[in-house]
């Protein structure tokens, strides 16, 4: 999670063009490693994952990435990922792909609001159109990441108390 979170802070750093950046490409996948989490371990575990990840995260990004970079991204990464969590929760009795699908999307709508306006609000930079190309290759990746994540769902399954599928406390 770590890793995810401060190469995709570092990599927001760089635009790909007016409404992109590379960091677009990489953050998603946090979702991927919450939905994980959740589906073996349950959303309590799910959380320390997100609270571990976002205290590592915030220290690392601050000394590789700017300052405001850091505070936006810590912001807008606690919201989601715990977001992410919830709904995910709520939606994990359903068809296998909607609980993914969905609190990935719906994350990543709040981490994208969150971050590209507290990071870059009146910076002079292009921000909107790089919120607005982030999100959109969030929602792209988020589908892309139901693969993966089918996959490694049997593997998830595999061993946890209560065969991983039974809603979780929260």
């Amino acid at each position: 999670m770590t890793v995810i979170v401060v190469a995709s802070n570092i990599l927001v750093q760089y635009p790909v063009n007016d409404w992109l950046t590379w960091g677009a490409f990489t953050y998603p996948v946090a979702f991927l490693v919450t939905d994980l989490a959740n589906r073996r371990l349950g959303p309590a575990a799910a959380r320390r994952v997100v609270y571990v990840g976002f205290a590592l995260a915030v220290l690392c990004s601050a000394v590789l990435a700017t300052p405001r970079i850091a505070l936006a991204s810590g912001t807008a990464f606690l919201a989601a990922q715990l977001l992410d969590v919830f709904v995910f929760n709520r939606l994990r009795q359903g068809t296998w792909w909607r609980a993914p699908l969905i609190s990935s999307g719906i994350g990543s709508t709040v981490d994208t609001a969150l971050f590209f306006t507290l990071a870059f609000a009146m910076t002079g930079l292009p921000w909107v159109g790089w919120a607005i190309g982030d999100l959109g290759v969030k929602f792209a990746v988020a589908l892309a990441m139901l693969l993966p994540f089918r996959l490694l769902m049997g593997a998830a399954d595999t061993g946890a108390g209560n065969g991983g599928t039974k809603r979780q406390p929260a």
